[in-house]
């Protein structure tokens, strides 16, 4: 038997749980804190219309291809900014200078340059992005499950099926969340509990 699984899906597969956050609340969880870095270039820029990218330039080539791709001839120039270790000290300015000269450039476009230059970029998106994920689409990485409880009780939503596949196939959905203590009479039985036992237990309420 052949056992396949792919790094986007898996990645995809830790997501879910926000993914379905969205779709019950619609509300995205809040991005992580920014953290410290051993490189000065390597954060992401809210730019036109407040989309965001994530933009790197990890060696003193790629800040240099950088600073040609996108008409920064000045920075390039500034000895001050030479080496990443001169970078990575200017830092917090340099960050508010790169953030104000991109303001006006939209992700797509940024993306279209640092693709053509081969510097590293990622778009920026939300676990509802997914969703419509046409890699996702394509490799059926997506399920439809029905809500059991909440506002969207009934409703039916897609979750994320585990990134593997046998033999070519995915892992289905085996069954559908269950609704608070569906299963509390088949799980007691499993546990050795008798009908009036567990009519005992329900009747004075140990469980529901």
């Amino acid at each position: 038997m052949e056992v396949q699984s792919a790094l986007f899906e898996n990645n995809v597969f830790l997501m879910g749980q926000h993914m379905l956050q969205f779709a019950m609340t619609g509300r995205h969880p809040a991005p992580m804190p920014a953290r410290d870095n051993p490189w000065a270039v390597y954060d992401v820029f809210t730019v036109k219309d407040g989309e965001q990218i994530f933009l790197a330039a990890v060696s003193d080539a790629q800040w240099r291809t950088m600073c040609d791709l996108l008409g920064f001839a000045e920075l390039k120039a500034d000895a001050a900014l030479s080496t990443n270790n001169d970078r990575v000290r200017a830092r917090p300015q340099l960050l508010a200078t790169l953030r104000e000269r991109l303001a006006h450039r939209s992700a797509a476009e940024l993306a279209a340059l640092f693709e053509q230059a081969g510097l590293p970029f990622a778009p920026i998106r939300k676990p509802q992005d997914l969703y419509d994920d046409p890699h996702l689409q394509a490799t059926g990485g997506l399920a439809d499950v029905v809500l059991p409880d909440g506002d969207k009780a009934g409703h039916t939503v897609k979750t994320t099926l585990f990134p593997i596949t046998m033999d070519g196939a995915r892992l289905p959905v085996r069954l559908q969340p269950p609704r608070f203590g569906a299963h509390t009479a088949d799980l007691l039985a499993g546990l050795g509990y008798d009908a009036a036992e567990i009519d005992a237990l329900r009747a004075n309420a140990t469980v529901a």
